[in-house]
């Protein structure tokens, strides 16, 4: 059974599939891209059976008619976190306590920061979208990098590209040359539910649904919590 998923879940859905070969169901060959490249893949009609993309592209895909819109499950609940280089020893970008207690903490750190990394895909374009609501787009706004689709965030801190780095916190937990200050604050948290659907172009639609089945289940829990993603509510 052949999918498709970004890259922000492919840790994960490699210990779930596992997982779902291990209770009897067929075994997922899981391609994980840059979530823009998966979903106009699907769209251009490759043959899936799977598709693993945020909950708003799912949702363009369904009314497009190429994943089943009756199948469309919530499976992960993702935060994005702040991040520096492991080595970087900025005081302004250093909270101390709670890491960015409030929106202002995050800002000064922002005003802090010389480069700014940040994800391709829904979370990227939320915190663009935030920062022009602060009416910050003009003083931070050349300061901004987008990582190349496909290209972790965490990868960019580690070689010094940016030195404040905002990405999925399941991309950023365990990755070399990285140092975690928190998710993002209460009041302007971004956090994105990633989402399962049958493709219709599948070759096999009974025991994909099965498979999605085991993936949205109580049993596949555990597996989510352990690579820092939060368990949705369907």
């Amino acid at each position: 059974m052949r999918a498709i998923s970004s890259m922000a879940t492919r840790h994960v859905l490699a210990d779930l599939t596992a997982a779902a070969v291990s209770a009897g169901l067929p075994s997922v060959d899981v391609e994980s891209v840059g979530g823009v490249d998966a979903a106009s893949r699907v769209a251009d009609g490759e043959a899936f059976d799977l598709v693993f993309l945020a909950d708003g592209a799912l949702a363009k895909l369904a009314s497009d008619g190429h994943v089943d819109a009756a199948t469309v499950v919530p499976l992960v609940l993702s935060q994005v976190a702040v991040a520096v280089a492991s080595d970087f020893s900025e005081p302004a970008m250093r909270p101390s306590g709670a890491a960015f207690p409030d929106v202002y903490g995050l800002q000064a750190a922002l005003r802090a920061a010389r480069r700014i990394g940040y994800s391709t895909g829904p979370s990227g374009t939320a915190l663009v979208r935030m920062i022009e609501d602060w009416g910050m787009a003009d003083e931070v706004g050349d300061r901004l990098v987008q990582a190349r689709a496909g290209i972790p965030v965490a990868r960019s801190l580690a070689d010094g590209d940016v030195d404040l780095g905002f990405q999925q916190l399941s991309e950023l937990v365990g990755q070399a040359g990285v140092r975690i200050l928190g998710v993002m604050p209460d009041d302007c948290a971004i956090d994105t539910v990633f989402a399962g659907a049958v493709a219709t172009a599948s070759a096999d639609p009974a025991g994909a649904r099965e498979v999605l089945a085991f993936l949205a289940s109580e049993a596949a829990a555990a597996i989510k919590v352990h690579h820092s993603f939060g368990v949705p509510n369907r």
